[in-house]
């Protein structure tokens, strides 16, 4: 999937700190300032165990061919590229994890290639939204993820939103508010026994998050058992204390949702959540049921993030 964030116009945004956030993000940053003086090298070396022999192997290719430490080690395949990767985000106090060794689906992109271009273009629109709707200075809102259809790429996009939040810091939720077609517990291989669903219907309200294992500050909250009645759930009130409740925890909250085409539930879900980012697919996505979208959104309050394309 390639994202295009040009097609984005942003109408509104921002992301709330509270007094905690500051004050432990303060330790973060002292702790950050320590992991930084720690050269490429120097994990590299701690990771792959390298010999003294092998380390001036390594500078030598280095100096001779003008290039990184990491690429010297990677030709001299004293080291892969996956070590170099692991490196720098242990040296920049980034989240990762490797195709390898995480048990994510591969269409989590930011998560498993944080310095690829995907994850570059995620990063932007993280900026664009913590400068306008999720500002500070603005009212706190969680951000609802909508789309006119099934397969616009909304699951995708909101699961990856939500890692590129956890990277930057600050406690960050992921709801899976999609009762019809839920996926984000089976990208993120979280246990869906019990969910949202779950809390709405007042049959449970424990051990519903699950924290997101190699993403430190990432949390998941799944649907959990799919109702047979989603909409009449939304709109209860307890979905609006929930969300109320999620937000005085939680630094960022996102919230994937059902298609449109399925229903009303894109529509109540933003109204009681204060923000939205429309979602297309470009090739597929026509312009009159984007339309209709905005103007349902239009008539409920929801402060609108802007309207995003997807190509797959």
């Amino acid at each position: 999937m390639t994202l295009h964030p040009r097609t984005m116009s942003v109408h509104a945004s921002g992301t709330a700190s509270t007094a905690s956030t500051a004050s432990s993000a303060q330790s973060a940053q002292e702790a950050d300032s320590r992991v930084l003086d720690r050269s490429i090298g120097s994990f590299l070396r701690e990771l792959r165990r390298l010999s003294e022999e092998q380390v001036e192997r390594i500078l030598v290719h280095q100096h001779s061919k003008g290039i990184r430490f990491g690429e010297a080690a990677v030709d001299l395949k004293l080291a892969s590229s996956e070590d170099v990767l692991w490196a720098l985000s242990q040296q920049f106090h980034y989240p990762y994890a490797s195709n390898e060794g995480a048990q994510f689906d591969p269409e989590l992109v930011t998560a498993i290639d944080p310095f690829g271009e995907q994850a570059e273009a995620f990063r932007e629109i993280r900026s664009r939204l913590m400068m306008d709707v999720l500002a500070m200075d603005q009212p706190r809102r969680a951000l609802t993820v909508v789309s006119p259809d099934v397969g616009d790429g909304k699951s995708f996009f909101a699961a990856n939103m939500a890692i590129a939040f956890s990277q930057f810091g600050g406690r960050t939720l992921l709801v899976d508010a999609d009762m019809r077609t839920p996926r984000q517990h089976g990208l993120f291989r979280v246990p869906n026994g019990v969910g949202l669903s779950s809390i709405l219907a007042g049959r449970s309200d424990a051990d519903v998050i699950h924290h997101v294992q190699d993403l430190p500050s990432l949390y998941v909250l799944p649907v959990g058992t799919v109702p047979p009645n989603p909409l009449e759930l939304m709109q209860r009130s307890a979905f609006g204390l929930l969300m109320h409740e999620l937000k005085t925890k939680f630094d960022h909250v996102i919230v994937d949702t059902p298609a449109a085409a399925l229903g009303a539930d894109a529509r109540v879900l933003a109204s009681k959540c204060g923000a939205a980012l429309v979602i297309g697919r470009r090739g597929k996505t026509r312009m009159k049921p984007i339309q209709a979208l905005l103007s349902a959104l239009d008539g409920s309050g929801t402060r609108l993030a802007g309207v995003m394309l997807n190509d797959y």
